[in-house]
């Protein structure tokens, strides 16, 4: 399975984003004007599925680029899941240096285990520090 991973929510379509959060417990009635808001607000990434054409994988980091950044949105598309997207997806933007150094924060109730590949540790059962 050849994949890349995108950078930027200029580079992706807006109707794979809301496709992919739709599927979620957390963003799955947020409007379409709401997620759009939020991706102007965000550092975005995608991962393409290269012979399907296909955004199967999304993350956004909202940070001041100096002491924080919060990881959110962080979906893989159901059918595609168990095959290292989602570590592929982390790694990259774990490896951006403009998050090296900063303290991270994300919420979820779920995948703990891929987080915890990144440094994340739960506080609270659903809170996450790194």
């Amino acid at each position: 399975m050849r994949y890349r991973i995108l950078e930027g929510a200029e580079n992706m379509r807006l109707e794979d984003i809301v496709r992919l959060l739709r599927t979620t417990y957390w963003a799955a009635q947020r409007t379409v004007e709401k997620i759009e808001t939020s991706l102007r607000g965000s550092v975005c990434y995608g991962v393409w599925l290269e012979e399907e054409e296909k955004l199967v994988g999304f993350a956004r980091v909202i940070t001041d680029f100096a002491t924080t950044y919060y990881l959110c949105d962080v979906v893989i598309d159901e059918a595609y899941r168990g095959r290292g997207l989602g570590t592929a997806l982390l790694g990259h933007i774990e490896s951006r240096p403009e998050f090296a150094g900063l303290r991270g924060l994300l919420l979820t109730r779920d995948a703990h285990g891929l987080y915890a590949k990144f440094g994340f540790r739960p506080v609270d059962g659903r809170a996450m520090w790194k």
